[in-house]
C-alpha cells in the first residue's frame, strides 16, 4: 500500500526491436508503483506502433509520438516534463533496468530526503542479458553534493553511464532541462547541476542497469575521437562558470581549474599511449592541440612541448624507449585498478 511512484521515461528512435524488453524491465520492478512513458522521436522502423501495442495491453504505459525527429535531448526533456511519479528515471529503449533496482534506489532516497539522485553499477551486454546474482550484500553511499562535484572535477570524469540513475522528480523540476548545446556530455552537466543543490547516493553491490553495446550506440558512432570526448567533457564542466551555479565563486573557479587539470593529464596519457603503441599520430596531434587550448593549466606548455617532441621523433622513424614503454605499462595497470575501484564505489 502507498508504494512510492516511479515514472520510467523511455526515449526511442528506431529501437522498436528492443522496446518490449526495456518496458518489461520497468513494469516488473518490485516495491514501487511504475508508470512508463515511451517517447517515440519520429522513428522509421515502426517503433511507435510497437509502443502503442504495448500501451493497449497495459494501462501503466503511455505513448508520446513526435511527428518529426527532434533529437535525443529534446526527447529526454519532453519525457521528463511529463513525469507523474515521485521519482523518475530515464531509460534508453535499448537498455534494461536490473531486477529490484528501482526499489533499492527509492529506498535510499526515502531514507535520505536530501539525496536528489541515486546511481549504481551498470553492466554491459550485447545480445543476451548476463545472469544476475541474487541475495548479495547491498550497501549505500551518500555524498554531500559539493563533495561529489569535487571528486568529479578532480578526475575530470563522468562516473555515471546513465541508465542506472534514478532521481527525485522534485530534483528534475528544480534544475530544469537538459542542455541542447551538449549533445554528448549533457548527462555530466546535468549531474553536476543536480549535485550543486542535492546530495548524491549510490547503491553498492548489485547491478542496477544493463547497458546494451552495439554499433548504433551514439558514443560509438558520433563521438568516437578521444579529443572530441575530452572537449565535450570540458564544455560540461564549464557549467561551473555560470554565476547561477549554486556554490561560491571561489569554489567554482577552483573546481573548474581542477577539472581542466585532470582533462589535460588524461589527454597527455592518451596521446602517449597512441605514440607508444604505434597508434594514430593524428590522434596524438589532436590531443596535443586540446592540451594547448587549456592555457591556464599550470605546466601545460611543457606537457604539450614534450608530447610534440615524442610525436616528431616517432614520425621520423624513432621508437619509444624502455622508460616510455614501462610508463605506459604502469598507466595501463592503474587503469585496471581504477576500474575495479569504480565498480565497487562509483568513484575512480
Amino acid at each position: 500500500m502507498n508504494r512510492p511512484g516511479v515514472t520510467v521515461v523511455i526515449p526511442c528512435y528506431n529501437y522498436g526491436r528492443y522496446l518490449p524488453e526495456a518496458v518489461n524491465s520497468a513494469l516488473s520492478q518490485e516495491n514501487v508503483d511504475v508508470d512508463v512513458i515511451v517517447v517515440d522521436d519520429a522513428s522509421t522502423d515502426g517503433s511507435a506502433a510497437i509502443a502503442w501495442r504495448l500501451a493497449a495491453a497495459d494501462p501503466r504505459i503511455s505513448v508520446v509520438h513526435h511527428g518529426r525527429n527532434q533529437g535525443h535531448i529534446a526527447t529526454y526533456n519532453d519525457g521528463l516534463s511529463r513525469a507523474r511519479g515521485r521519482y523518475v528515471t530515464l531509460l534508453s529503449a535499448d537498455d534494461v533496468i536490473a531486477p529490484g533496482a528501482l526499489g533499492r534506489a527509492v529506498a535510499l532516497m526515502e531514507a535520505n530526503p536530501r539525496v536528489g539522485m541515486v546511481y549504481g553499477l551498470p553492466k554491459d551486454f550485447v545480445d543476451q542479458l548476463p545472469p544476475v546474482a541474487l541475495g548479495g550484500r547491498t550497501t549505500w553511499t551518500v555524498w554531500e553534493g559539493s563533495r561529489w562535484i569535487a571528486l568529479a572535477c578532480a578526475r575530470g570524469r563522468n562516473f555515471i553511464l546513465s541508465p542506472e540513475v534514478v532521481m527525485r522528480t522534485e530534483t528534475v523540476l528544480s534544475i530544469g532541462a537538459y542542455s541542447a548545446s551538449l549533445p554528448h556530455s549533457g548527462d555530466l552537466e546535468y549531474w553536476l547541476r543536480a549535485a550543486a543543490s542535492w546530495d548524491v547516493g549510490r547503491i553498492n553491490g548489485p547491478v542496477q542497469a544493463f547497458y546494451r553495446v552495439h554499433g548504433s550506440n551514439m558514443h560509438q558512432t558520433e563521438f568516437a575521437a578521444a579529443a572530441v570526448d575530452l572537449q565535450h567533457r570540458l564544455e560540461a564542466f564549464r557549467v561551473l562558470e555560470d554565476a547561477r551555479f549554486p556554490i561560491t565563486p571561489e569554489k567554482r573557479v577552483r573546481q573548474l581549474r581542477r577539472a581542466k587539470g585532470a582533462l589535460s593529464k588524461e589527454a597527455s596519457h592518451l596521446a602517449a599511449r597512441e605514440v607508444t603503441r604505434g597508434g594514430s599520430l593524428e590522434t596524438a596531434v589532436e590531443l596535443r592541440k586540446f592540451i594547448e587550448c587549456l592555457q591556464d593549466v599550470p605546466g601545460n606548455i611543457h606537457r604539450a612541448n614534450a608530447l610534440q617532441a615524442r610525436i616528431t621523433r616517432v614520425s621520423r622513424g624513432g621508437r619509444p624507449g624502455p622508460a616510455q614503454s614501462a610508463a605506459e605499462y604502469v598507466r595501463s595497470q592503474l587503469d585496471r585498478v581504477r576500474w575495479r575501484v569504480w565498480a565497487m564505489t562509483g568513484i575512480s
